[in-house]
């Protein structure tokens, strides 16, 4: 088995097989984190998001958007790498147990199947700002912002970053 397929059948996983990953951790007495995102082009900002909803202990489920709903959120241009690509890479992280792709613009739906004990969010959200949190509350889990400053962000690194690289190319000039 190649590695990627190797992570892809460990950890990268449908509906039906999270909701019985999580019901065998819950049996063995592990609490569920959720974190979810789009992870367009993975960043510090993420790593430090993930890193920090699995310090509050247990197994860390990361949802991705899918592509659909990335271009709904972000718009045509986006996402930059299919989901399938950024569900491995983010699979590939030691802190991560789970991944799964969504395709709804956010993670109620997971939220209602798998009652994670605890929804993260990064700290472009206040407590009272995350969508999900009615969702959270039907069920009596907590939220919780995580993570370093909002001063990373895939669309700010396409703006600031690339298109001066791009610019630069275009011009004839090399980029670094």
């Amino acid at each position: 088995m190649s590695g990627n397929s190797k992570i892809r059948g460990n950890k990268i996983l449908t509906r039906y097989q999270l909701r019985l990953r999580v019901e065998g951790w819950r049996h063995a007495g592990e609490r569920v984190t959720l974190a979810n995102g789009n992870f367009d082009l993975l960043h510090v900002g993420h790593v430090r998001y993930l890193r920090a909803a699995k310090a509050l202990g247990g197994k860390l489920v990361v949802a991705i958007n899918s592509d659909d709903s990335v271009r709904s959120l972000k718009g045509e241009g986006r996402p930059l790498m299919p989901a399938d690509e950024r569900a491995e890479i983010i699979a590939a992280l030691a802190d991560v147990d789970a991944v799964i792709i969504f395709p709804e613009l956010d993670v109620r739906a997971i939220i209602r199947e798998i009652h994670p004990d605890i929804q993260t969010k990064g700290t472009d959200y206040t407590a009272d700002s995350v969508p999900e949190r009615d969702a959270v509350a039907e069920y009596g889990g907590r939220v919780e912002i995580v993570g370093d400053a909002k001063n990373h962000s895939t669309s700010e690194i396409i703006r600031s970053r690339l298109s001066k690289r791009l610019s630069k190319n275009d011009r004839g000039q090399k980029s670094s």
